[in-house]
């Protein structure tokens, strides 16, 4: 299943822009933390494809909240960094370094 169909399937959500837009957002994201040095490749790795999703569903869920730092009400706690990428996420891209000659 492809990760536009699964966020489908997870959100309920009918706009399938606002999904791709999600999932570009979130494409890019996993790439400038990959290729930090270097020109980024047109795709992300088939092993960060599940990890394209995450991000994704995690920016569709902050919808409204984007950058929120706290937010306390009744008892609920919510904190966002400014990324507005959970940074647990983010972490698990690998940076890829080369060597030029």
């Amino acid at each position: 299943m492809d990760n536009l169909t699964k966020l489908k399937k997870r959100t309920g959500e009918e706009d399938t822009e606002l999904l791709e837009v999600l999932l570009d957002d979130a494409k890019n994201a996993i790439l400038s933390r990959r290729f930090p040095y270097s020109p980024w490749p047109d795709e992300v790795e088939p092993c960060y494809t599940d990890l394209q999703y995450r991000i994704a569903l995690d920016l569709y869920n902050k919808q409204g909240a984007e950058g929120e730092l706290v937010h306390k009400e009744n008892g609920i706690d919510r904190t966002f960094e400014s990324s507005w990428i959970s940074e647990q996420l983010l972490n698990e891209v690998i940076p890829y370094c080369g060597v030029t000659s």
